[in-house]
């Protein structure tokens, strides 16, 4: 079960990197073969680096809620 946690955590991260490389080879001007223009491929790897780092804060917040560590900053309303 933990692999599977694992896994889950693992996936958003790499597509969080992914973005990051995306958003790196926009600005040096190297177009990857998938998007059409280098302003798309910038587009969608802040998209992927948003995503991601949200999927993994919201992952971290339910975890901590869950295990009653948020003191009372994070409660459902």
């Amino acid at each position: 079960m933990r692999l599977v946690a694992l896994l889950i955590l693992v996936a958003p991260g790499v597509l969080a990197v992914y973005g990051i490389k995306l958003i790196r080879d926009s600005l040096f001007g190297e177009l990857q073969p998938i998007f059409l223009h280098l302003f798309l491929q910038g587009v969608a790897g802040v998209i992927f680096v948003i995503g991601g780092l949200f999927f993994i804060g919201g992952f971290i917040l339910h975890r901590d809620r869950k295990r009653n560590k948020t003191k009372g900053r994070f409660e459902n309303r």
